[in-house]
């Protein structure tokens, strides 16, 4: 069983939302920084969100947009998608680093397979 698996993802319209669930196998999420990291094709992957003990971030371009949560009962980090645009298709995935501060993108011990998210009317 992979330690992360995304869903949620789908096409959806302009304007319209999605959530995204990050779940976590063999380890609790409580004690790592989870970090959701979008990539669209040709372009290099981006940070969009990361939350941890201490830590709340999201990029520029999703910030207002985008809510990052944690359930612990669920052992599951969401990503809640607002106001969606063209500009945000790309396959998003997330990852989980043991820690309570937010590293980098190369930083990160575990990663999933990624779920696609497609804006468009």
């Amino acid at each position: 069983q992979e330690p992360l698996a995304e869903s949620g993802g789908g096409l959806v319209q302009p304007g319209g939302s999605l959530k995204l669930s990050c779940a976590a196998s063999g380890f609790s999420l409580d004690y790592y920084a989870i970090g959701w990291f979008r990539q669209a094709p040709g372009k290099e992957r981006e940070g969009v969100s990361c939350i941890s003990s201490s830590t709340l971030t999201y990029a520029d371009s999703v910030k207002g947009r985008f809510t990052i949560s944690r359930d612990s009962a669920k052992n599951t980090v969401y990503l809640q998608m607002n106001s969606l645009k063209p500009e945000d298709t790309a396959l998003y995935s997330c990852a989980a680093q043991f820690g309570t501060s937010c590293p980098s993108v190369m930083g990160y011990d575990y990663w999933g397979q990624g779920t696609q998210v497609t804006v468009s009317s």
